[in-house]
């Protein structure tokens, strides 16, 4: 596939990343630093203004998709627009454009065909959107839905004091509707089997009926009930977005943003949240505002390095969890090295749309877990899927992969060996990157 990648920053770095070997890749990118970044990568790299019509229609030439993903929006947008125009005749061209002006986009992923955008992704909605699903059930500490809200991933760290700690994965006795996809211990990762043993530290991926999932917590050495109180540091794009997601719930719900004219907006829409302006990072604010006695405190503001700075304050001073922003991929596993709970990375949305555009039909859902270990899609079987008709013992799926969950005519199924695939069917697969390929030609 020959794919425009329209921004050479953070994002489009790891897309190159991502999609280098196995495709034909073309990165724009005025900045001659973030061009020499990514020219580590095989692929053709053009110092230049991707929303030039003149220079995209010279590289437009066979390409099946166009990423814009630079810091501007409207230099998305009208990269995409011209791209449309440009590849008319061309019905199968697919385009991405990434924005951060909520003006634009409600949601976090949208379709904008219209205006020539096929998809459309705000990270911070994104980001805003997993903080708050993780925020509902309060041992998680990832979490993502699937089929439509049906089925629910949540990641979980077992404790000391949790009561499967020790004990064989055939020996849990986990809701029906539920099933252990993966174990991480450390930087290993292990596909579950009955005799593997669970140990304090491990952290476990779950998949199940989004309804059963809250009564899941448990097991994970805390009472099912709800985070109480909540702080939001960082009034932007993403604390805004998700203090208006939380209104609805039993949170109390505090957010410290430093900018007049910003704090007021917030304070004026939201009428359940307590909005103070100061600076998260002042120790003496952070004390009198009882970030002690907070259950969770989420660090959202445009600064990876005032985040951390913030929720180490906080988790010092008695916060139960901590969350924060990172912009940098390549900082989210050394936030969580250095203790925070749970570093999250707007970027990553972007990134796993481009990864389902890339690999064709009947992919619905993508996610990454663990900084990009292990992939969890979800298919759409249709009468062409060579899986389709066979039981899935029957089903050659590579070793380093594991049907999760099938839903069937909106019915929920942790499938066995003796389950036959039909047309409809939506399957969840768990696999590492390198089984990708072989699981994506089985539904061809």
């Amino acid at each position: 596939m020959k794919i425009i990648v329209i921004g050479a920053g953070e994002v489009g770095y790891h897309i190159a990343k991502s999609l280098y070997l196995e495709n034909d890749l073309v990165i724009i990118d005025e900045d001659e630093d973030a061009c020499l970044r990514v020219d580590e990568f095989d692929v053709q790299v053009i110092r230049g203004n991707g929303a030039n019509a003149a220079v995209l229609e010279k590289l437009l030439i066979g390409a099946d998709l166009l990423v814009a993903v630079t810091g501007d929006d409207e230099v998305n947008i009208v990269s995409c627009m011209a791209a449309k125009l440009i590849k008319e005749s061309n019905k199968s061209f697919k385009t991405m454009a990434r924005v951060s002006n909520p003006d634009y986009i409600d949601r976090p992923v949208a379709k904008r065909t219209q205006v020539g955008i096929d998809v459309m992704v705000c990270p911070e909605l994104a980001l805003a959107s997993e903080v708050a699903d993780i925020l509902s059930i309060p041992s998680a500490i990832d979490s993502e839905s699937f089929a439509d809200g049906k089925v629910k991933m949540m990641e979980f760290v077992v404790k000391d004091n949790s009561n499967i700690a020790g004990k064989h994965l055939r020996d849990i006795d986990l809701l029906d509707c539920c099933i252990v996809s993966a174990l991480f211990r450390g930087s290993q990762l292990i596909i579950p089997h009955g005799e593997d043993i669970i140990q304090a530290g491990d952290h476990i991926v779950i998949i199940g009926k989004t309804d059963a999932m809250k009564d899941i917590s448990s097991f994970f050495g805390e009472l099912n009930k709800l985070h109480s109180r909540v702080m939001i540091i960082g009034g932007g794009v993403v604390g805004f977005y998700l203090a208006q997601l939380l209104q609805n719930t039993r949170l109390n719900v505090k957010i410290i943003e430093r900018d007049r004219q910003r704090s007021e907006m917030i304070a004026d829409n939201l009428q359940k949240a307590l909005v103070l302006r100061g600076d998260g990072s002042d120790l003496n604010l952070l004390k009198e505002e009882g970030v002690g006695e907070m259950d969770v405190v989420i660090s959202v503001t445009d600064s990876d390095e005032k985040n951390l700075l913030c929720s180490l304050m906080a988790k010092q001073l008695g916060a139960k969890k901590v969350i924060v922003r990172a912009d940098h991929f390549d900082y989210v596993p050394l936030f969580e090295m250095v203790g925070v709970d749970r570093a999250v990375s707007p970027r990553e949305a972007t990134v796993n749309e481009v990864l389902k555009l890339t690999m064709g039909t009947g992919i619905e859902a993508l996610t990454t877990i663990e900084g990009e270990k292990a992939e969890i899609i979800e298919y759409t079987v249709s009468n062409k899927s060579r899986v389709a008709g066979k039981l899935l013992k029957d089903v050659n799926f590579p070793d380093d992969s594991l049907v999760s969950m099938v839903v069937h005519g909106g019915v929920t199924i942790i499938p066995r060996g003796n389950y036959r695939v039909r047309q409809g069917d939506h399957l969840l697969v768990f696999s590492l990157p390198s089984a990708h390929q072989a699981v994506e030609k089985l539904f061809k």
